[in-house]
């Protein structure tokens, strides 16, 4: 049996250290990303509680960027989790693009050259688009699995696999992925759906329960008055018998 070459050998080597490498380099990314997430929010919320300082917010100069902080991470965070109800998705991106806006538009506002007070709004954008872009890392598997095929060929030559069968494998791979996301979006549009009927029953209960009540309320009401009535006609005629 042929030993094997040193472009085959390190082709062995490289394809046993892909996946972790691959899982590392997103963990890496992640994490810068981060770090880059924090310090523009660090930035742009300090910027904007130094300037409504100087405007006379007192304590509030502190808290209300806070807020718009913390309300965009927490929308980006709604747009960008997977399987996440769609009118949800929605309602957050509205929300976002107001808080996004307002929270440039101070950081803009603040006394300084004009190129600082871009960048300082742009800082704004920068923490939408860290996030945003932090949700879409993910491994290409179409990629990967190419990357494996050239890899089988190069370390066995004499085992090359046909174009038809690794174009069937890719499309096989393809399918069955396509399989789990609608499966994956099917279930999520269930459970919305039973989330839903749920949510109506319990409004209809809830009605009924209302309605009942009223009726009920209704009933000692006219009881009370009828029995008032009794009375003061009893009361009427005792005060005109002789």
């Amino acid at each position: 049996m042929p030993s094997e070459t040193l472009t085959q050998q390190f082709a062995t080597e490289y394809a046993k250290g892909a996946v972790p490498g691959m899982l590392r380099a997103i963990r890496t990314i992640k994490r810068a990303n981060n770090l880059i997430l924090a310090g523009a929010l660090a930035a742009s919320y300090l910027h904007q509680a130094h300037y409504l300082a100087t405007l006379g917010a007192g304590m509030f100069a502190w808290i209300v960027p806070a807020v718009f902080d913390l309300a965009m991470l927490s929308m980006l965070t709604i747009t960008q989790t997977t399987g996440m109800a769609t009118d949800a998705k929605r309602a957050a991106m509205k929300i976002l693009v107001v808080v996004v806006s307002i929270s440039a538009a101070v950081n803009f506002a603040a006394p300084g050259p004009l190129g600082l007070r871009v960048i300082f709004a742009l800082v704004v954008g920068l923490v939408a688009g860290v996030e945003w872009v932090a949700a879409k890392i993910r491994p290409d598997f179409a990629a990967i699995e190419a990357c494996e095929v050239s890899v089988i060929t190069e370390v066995h030559p004499n085992r090359k696999l046909d174009p038809e069968v690794a174009k069937a494998r890719a499309a096989k791979a393809a399918a069955t992925r396509r399989a789990k996301q609608e499966a994956a979006a099917a279930a999520a549009r269930a459970a919305e759906e039973t989330a839903r009927a749920r949510a109506a029953r319990a409004a209809e209960r809830a009605r009924a329960r209302q309605e009942k009540t009223m009726v009920l309320e209704q009933a000692e009401l006219d009881q009370l008055l009828t029995q008032g009535r009794a009375a003061y006609a009893k009361e009427i005629g005792a005060h005109r018998a002789p």
